[in-house]
């Protein structure tokens, strides 16, 4: 366990963004980690739990109380019904676990090559990208009920699983995820492909599969077109990946949306948009963005829009949080204005709102 005072956080997010950590204490196992968190608790101090910073915004003005940053690692395998079984620890990095289970021709998470972060936070936010969602594997995660005060594991029907949420996301101040099991398969082919653009990569049909190598090049070459691989020599992967969800609309929602589109852009104008499940549907919220005037690269300063991708919000260098929120909220209020959609963010917002 490592316990420092007066730590920045900003080199410890991909936004670099960010002010200091009154305590900063890494941890490197779970009995340390319930350690800092049940003290902290029992003595009603503000506790933070930082990963990967891959999703997180910062305040400016830092963060008080404890900030536990997790460093704790450990892969376990097992076969159960002809499955295979990963459980990795909530410290081990993400994007590694997948080039480990691609290499070892386990099938179910080639999809979510090259999403920065740890394993830990791939429950809490239901990562998913190119038609799949971690929810789609996991089987149970093992956690930290703070409010019962012990260890519990939760099987994925307990998890709330939606559109890029879960219960470890909605009470944040409940749950700490210790680690994860996710149900593979071994194969030489990806699961089916559901994702049109990286079917077209792939030079096959949605709802074929490819060799498990072949869709990991791909997605990972579409990532990096994006800026959405963490790359030191690009500037535009300094964001926190996505900063707005697609937004689900009920069938009500969407028709008034539509009419809103057809009135301000034309009668034959749609925007791209997909079942979002029970009966809602999923609009695209770059493109909502674009319409909005929004365009790639657009917001002189240190914070804008990435070169690469509408949805991302990039920190050039020497801005604050304030910066990023400023951008953040006339995005969402232009789009509001002129489409009747409200954008939600997608990062965990410390401290503050939009």
């Amino acid at each position: 366990m490592l316990d420092r005072l007066d730590v920045p956080l900003a080199p410890l997010t991909t936004l670099r963004l960010g002010g200091l950590a009154r305590r900063l204490v890494t941890v490197f196992d779970e009995r340390s980690l319930l350690e800092v968190v049940r003290t902290a608790d029992a003595a009603g101090e503000p506790l933070l739990v930082l990963g990967g910073g891959s999703n997180v915004v910062l305040p400016d003005e830092g963060v008080g109380g404890t900030v536990v940053r997790i460093a704790v690692h450990g892969l376990a395998v097992s076969r159960h019904d002809g499955q295979v079984l990963v459980t990795a620890a909530a410290g081990e990095d993400w994007e590694p676990l997948v080039a480990l289970c691609v290499a070892d021709r386990l099938v179910g998470i080639e999809a979510l090559s090259g999403i920065p972060g740890l394993v830990g936070a791939s429950p809490v936010q239901n990562i998913g990208a190119y038609g799949q969602e971690v929810a789609q594997t996991i089987t149970q995660v093992r956690a930290y009920d703070r409010l019962e005060r012990q260890v519990v594991t939760l099987p994925a029907a307990a998890c709330g699983f939606r559109y890029r949420s879960s219960v470890f996301k909605t009470q944040p101040a409940r749950w700490i995820v210790l680690s994860v099991t996710f149900a593979l398969r071994l194969g030489e082919l990806s699961e089916t492909v559901a994702y049109a653009e990286l079917a077209r990569t792939l030079g096959i049909g949605v709802g074929e599969r490819a060799p498990l190598e072949q869709v990991r090049r791909a997605v990972l070459g579409l990532r990096r077109a994006k800026s959405m691989v963490l790359d030191a020599a690009d500037p535009d992967s300094r964001s926190a990946g996505s900063f707005f969800t697609n937004p689900l609309l009920s069938p009500t929602e969407a028709d008034a949306l539509q009419e809103r589109i057809r009135q301000e852009l034309g009668a034959d104008t749609s925007p791209p948009q997909w079942p979002g499940g029970d009966g809602r549907v999923k609009v695209s919220a770059a493109w909502l963005i674009e319409q909005a005037g929004f365009s790639k690269g657009a917001f002189d300063g240190p914070v804008g829009i990435s070169a690469k991708h509408t949805l991302a919000l990039v920190h050039r260098g020497g801005g604050r949080t304030a910066d990023l929120l400023a951008v953040a909220r006339e995005i969402r209020d232009g789009v509001r204005a002129r489409f009747g959609v409200e954008l939600v963010p997608e990062p965990v917002l410390v401290g503050t709102t939009l």
